[in-house]
């Protein structure tokens, strides 16, 4: 017995190294309690569910168990159970002729019948009864329900514990818990975090058309909040949800291949949507608007309107928390509702505002919160809006500075392809921009000397044709060596109902219908559309004495752009037409009012907010302006 004894504690001696890896890293570095769910709770409700990893544990008992994997569990033993019952049935009908009538006649429910409901067929059923209602909880309950039940699960080991959460419809009970967000009396936060809503905002009192209950609302939604706006309280028609949160991925988040440019980012957000409330309420009010925009359907839409609110009261209450603020969860509602603006358009500075509130909030972050999972995605797929927010605020941008143009991608997560390569050059345009304002300036108030003057200038004009160059030997190296080839031209038709682009002839003045452009994929056009935009804004600064962009050229690239459209529109799935907005408001105000290229470019935005449902497209998009007296610029409304 000594030396059962001994060789047990030398036992638990040789395992305490593998006891100290089974909490995650985040856990451990926080010193925490970790459950070993993968996710774990403590990293669900800090928001930061992707970066829940476990180091490399070679004793089987101390691997964590996924959520999806316990779901995967009981699907497999919810089929075996099935075939035992199957099977016993069979048996039961092929049997001897006198078993079935045996069974029906004696009052006791004895025979074959009564042995399979009695013994091990009344147990499969049994079972089966309880796998299907859990399984059924893990994938339409809450949060905080969920995590109780892996956790259930996972201290039973075998079988099931019998004081499960009960199961059922979850109508007239609260979905999750509510998050309290306050604001922090610690909070050393710059203002900047402070990003989306602005103190004149009374989001209170922000209502949608078609206030009244619909028969939408009756049947499938019922919504409530509590004090922190977080509450989203679902009835038994969930899946209905459901459904609008798949059609607004398809249609925002499509699955195309790399050639068409990466745009998984909504996609893998909405898998990571149960770990989170607020992205949660988020994804349900975007969809669920969508959804009634789509089909037209205003009292729908309403529903999702009614949602809009508490999803931003509750983003608020997030940003101004020191913690929650850099969270994964508050960068995909930022950019969930930046989609929304993009549908709806409640304010004309609702699109901007939230790009410029989720650049902030990306610099908050740092680099290093962009190198891994949806965070990364969202920062590298999203990355033309946040240089287009720049260039739009002719501002330096932070994004210019070699740490983010280096780390993200220093973990390998994603590749740079060709549209990164431009933008590595298109992030040095915002200072010059900056820098051409400030020169203006100036010139009007006489505050530089004349010495100082020309310096400023000498250093501008530098720094414009330097950038111009490495635009044309960027060019060169990526556009026109490009493996699948470069661009090439055909002959305009009208087909699909797509306006015919008209150009002039600077020299003469005649209209006439020039080719149009079209590509080997996607990607090398929103590429090229970008490369036309970047450079229209640049030029509108370079006023060299020499070699610089005449304006027949600065026509040239508005034309191309124009000419690029018929392709991207008519093949981009879903709204990834979106990823065109910026280049196209750039090519708006490169040419006069009143011209073919501006009715034709009317015709566009017609057609787009028609097939896409796009109110951004609509307004014209006058948020997305990079002139100096565009609203953004001048701080009118």
């Amino acid at each position: 017995m000594v030396g059962d004894t001994r060789f047990s504690t030398d036992s638990r001696v040789r395992k305490a190294p593998n006891r100290q890896s089974r909490s995650c890293k985040v856990c451990r570095l926080r010193k925490v309690k970790c459950d070993r769910v993968k996710p774990c709770h403590a990293c669900c409700a800090h928001g930061y569910p992707s970066k829940c990893v476990y180091e490399h544990v070679p004793d089987e008992e101390a691997r964590p168990i996924s959520q999806a994997e316990e779901i995967q569990n009981l699907r497999a033993e919810i089929r075996d159970l099935r075939g035992r019952l199957d099977d016993n049935l069979n048996g039961m009908l092929v049997g001897p002729a006198h078993s079935f009538p045996q069974c029906v006649a004696t009052s006791c429910g004895c025979g074959i019948i009564a042995d399979v409901c009695a013994g091990s067929g009344a147990h499969d059923l049994q079972r089966l009864d309880q796998l299907e209602n859990l399984f059924e909880s893990i994938r339409s309950a809450p949060t905080p329900l969920v995590d109780n039940l892996v956790r259930d699960i996972r201290a039973a080991h075998v079988g099931l514990k019998k004081d499960l959460v009960p199961v059922g419809p979850w109508e007239g009970r609260e979905a999750y818990e509510s998050y309290d967000y306050p604001l922090s009396p610690s909070s050393t936060l710059p203002v900047r975090t402070r990003l989306l809503l602005t103190p004149d905002e009374d989001f209170n009192n922000f209502q949608a058309e078609g206030d009244d209950d619909s028969d939408f609302e009756r049947m499938s939604l019922s919504s409530g909040s509590d004090s922190s706006g977080t509450i989203s309280v679902m009835s038994m028609q969930r899946p209905a949800v459901d459904v609008f949160v798949e059609r607004f991925v398809d249609a925002f988040s499509p699955e195309v291949d790399v050639k068409s440019g990466r745009a998984g980012a909504l996609r893998a957000a909405a898998g990571i949507r149960m770990f989170s409330p607020l992205i949660t309420d988020a994804f349900e009010a975007v969809s669920v608007a969508f959804f009634g925009r789509s089909v037209q359907n205003k009292q729908i839409e309403a529903s999702g309107f009614r949602i809009y609110p508490r999803v931003l009261r509750a983003l608020q209450d997030a940003l101004v928390d020191p913690e929650k603020c850099k969270a994964e969860s508050t960068l995909v509602t930022v950019i969930l509702l930046l989609a929304f603006e993009s549908v709806e358009r409640t304010t004309q500075s609702g699109v901007s505002a939230h790009v410029r509130g989720a650049v902030r909030l990306i610099e908050h972050r740092g680099p290093e919160n962009h190198m891994y999972g949806v965070e990364h995605l969202l920062f590298t797929e999203l990355r033309p809006y946040w240089i287009g927010a720049a260039l739009a605020a002719r501002q330096p941008s932070f994004l210019a500075r070699e740490e983010w143009k280096t780390i993200p991608w220093s973990a390998g997560t994603t590749q740079k392809d060709i549209l990164h390569s431009l933008l590595d050059l298109a992030t040095e345009v915002p200072g010059l921009l900056a820098m051409s304002d400030a020169f203006k300036e100036a010139q009007i108030t006489s505050l530089m000397g004349t010495q100082e003057m020309a310096v400023k200038q000498s250093t501008l004009w530098n720094g414009i044709r330097e950038l111009t160059a490495r635009f044309y030997q960027w060019y060169e190296d990526n556009v026109v060596a490009y493996p699948d080839g470069p661009p090439q031209e055909a002959e305009q038709t009208g087909d699909q109902g797509f306006p015919v682009f008209q150009r002039r002839d600077l020299r003469t003045g005649a209209t006439f219908t020039p080719t149009r452009f079209t590509y080997p994929n996607l990607l090398l056009a929103q590429t090229m559309c970008v490369y036309y935009a970047v450079r229209l804004v640049l030029s509108s600064i370079d006023n060299r004495p020499h070699d610089r962009v005449s304006p027949l050229e600065q026509y040239d690239l508005g034309c191309g752009i124009c000419r690029s459209l018929e392709f991207y529109i008519l093949t981009a799935p879903g709204n990834m037409i979106n990823r065109l907005a910026f280049p196209t408001r750039v090519a708006w105000e490169a040419f006069p009012d009143g011209g073919p290229e501006r009715r034709f470019m009317i015709e566009v935005l017609r057609l787009v907010e028609r097939r896409h449902s796009l109110g951004l497209w609509g307004s014209a998009m006058p948020e997305l302006s990079t002139k100096e007296s565009s609203p953004l610029n001048t701080g009118s409304s």
